[in-house]
């Protein structure tokens, strides 16, 4: 009953946690070429993602899907929404990492706790048994 409840809750904290706007990570170049301007979005915001850092934007779909999954397993209990929310939260866990590809100037503390978050969730999803 505890898990059914937290592969939920932990979709529903990493939302707030993307919503927040110091989790996607751009640099810009300046004329002087000293030192690179860091922005940080929201992972539902499409600038990154037409900086070619797609990871964010990505991830915050997976969310938004493993959101709907979640509620589906509260109301009913299934291996087949078991399954897809297994494999979505592994998904979003990649998807999470991939602004590192870039460096480690793309990667900030609010992302690397929404990796956490989503490697918890993954964990709690293949423990979960029915």
């Amino acid at each position: 009953m505890k898990n059914k409840r937290i592969l939920f809750i932990l979709p529903a904290v990493i939302t707030v946690l993307e919503a927040l706007p110091y989790g996607a990570v751009c640099n810009f170049a300046t004329p002087e070429e000293s030192e690179a301007i860091r922005k940080t979005y929201s992972y539902f915001d499409l600038t990154p993602y037409g900086y070619a850092n797609f990871g964010p934007f990505l991830t915050a779909l997976c969310t938004l899907v493993l959101l709907v999954l979640g509620i589906l397993f509260l109301v009913r209990e299934g291996r087949s929404v078991l399954a897809a929310i297994r494999f979505v939260s592994l998904l979003g866990t990649l998807f999470s990492l991939m602004p590192l590809t870039l460096g480690l100037h793309y990667y900030s503390v609010l992302a690397g706790m929404i990796s956490l978050c989503f490697a918890t969730l993954s964990v709690v999803a293949i423990k979960t048994k029915i």
